[in-house]
């Protein structure tokens, strides 16, 4: 049976598009308002809302109000938690590396 982390399916579903994943990398730096968000994409500012939107509901970022605008920054305890999930996969594999190599060294 597959077993569901509804916080990891919101946090990898958050990170497979794109302009979410640059977002979330301008927002690793420095905070930014919305607008600056929006300024270099191709997009409407309706649709840069729904990306952060999107965001925030995986717990990558959140909102704050400052003065009129609302400012956003990440959060780095959630990609923590994506960090480790994918860490015992990496153990995993390294292990199967390791033993391969092992393997070939050996004839």
């Amino acid at each position: 049976m597959v077993e569901s982390n509804v916080a990891l399916d919101k946090i990898f579903a958050a990170l497979a598009d794109v302009t979410r994943r640059d977002i979330l990398k301008r927002v690793s730096t420095a905070e930014h308002t919305i607008g600056e968000l929006a300024q270099p994409y191709a997009m409407s500012f309706a649709a840069i809302a729904k990306h952060i939107s999107v965001l925030e509901k995986a717990g990558l970022i959140t909102k704050r109000r400052s003065g009129k605008e609302k400012v956003i920054q990440i959060q780095p305890k959630t990609l923590k938690v994506a960090a480790a999930y994918l860490g015992e996969y990496e153990k995993i594999w390294s292990a199967r590396f390791d033993a391969l190599e092992k393997l070939l060294e050996d004839r």
